[in-house]
């Protein structure tokens, strides 16, 4: 027998500003949530957490997502590789490299927030950078669950938005280089001889 909605309305409800409370991680909640799920839910969640970690986020791991039997998974990791792919696009324009390099070729239809995404990241200040990446991520997990109340989907779009939520923090100078680093290593290229300095310094910020 299914808990969805005995998982669902027992958590918390999210907003972009909700807080963790003391002592609680996205771990907590997650290990809580598993907990009461059957196998093959496990399993599909699994997926999901996979794809949390850039070390994953090969094509093959796509691939598979992109034909999961589960449409959350493959609206969220098509919309994720559409992502993916601009930022690598915005890194290869910066740097002078080949427009498609360290992108990732498969097919994903069409991608209708492109123009926001551009925009975003050619925003000068890389924490509201980061900031609007997450902004449209949390939004388009919302579109793709609208209708999902108590099932799996709704499940899988908590926890991805709760992983957001986890990764927020006191922004400051020093976040702002590791945001940096991030952007440009999260690509599967390697981009070398970038160095990140504040705008005081009379260096661009890419």
């Amino acid at each position: 027998m299914k808990n969805y909605e005995y998982i669902l309305s027992s958590l918390p409800a999210l907003s972009p500003n909700w807080k963790f409370p003391e002592d609680s991680t996205f771990d907590t909640y997650l290990d809580w949530i598993v907990s009461h799920c059957d196998k093959s839910d496990r399993n599909i969640i699994q997926t999901l957490l996979d794809g949390f970690k850039d070390e994953n986020l090969i094509p093959e791991f796509y691939e598979a997502a992109l034909r999961s039997d589960n449409t959350f998974l493959r609206d969220y990791f098509t919309f994720d590789l559409h992502v993916r792919n601009a930022k690598a696009r915005f890194l290869n324009k910066a740097f002078g490299r080949p427009t498609d390099q360290d992108t990732i070729q498969i097919s994903s239809g069409e991608f209708p927030e492109a123009a926001r995404l551009d925009a975003i990241l050619s925003t000068q200040d890389l924490l509201s950078r980061e900031k609007g990446l997450d902004a449209l991520m949390w939004e388009k997990i919302s579109e793709i669950s609208t209708f999902n109340y108590f099932d799996i989907h709704a499940i899988l779009a908590y926890l991805a938005k709760l992983h957001i939520i986890s990764r927020w923090f006191e922004l400051d100078e020093e976040t702002g280089r590791e945001l940096f680093g991030k952007l440009v290593n999260e690509v599967r290229g390697t981009f070398k001889g970038v160095n990140y300095r504040p705008e005081r310094d009379g260096a661009n910020r890419s």
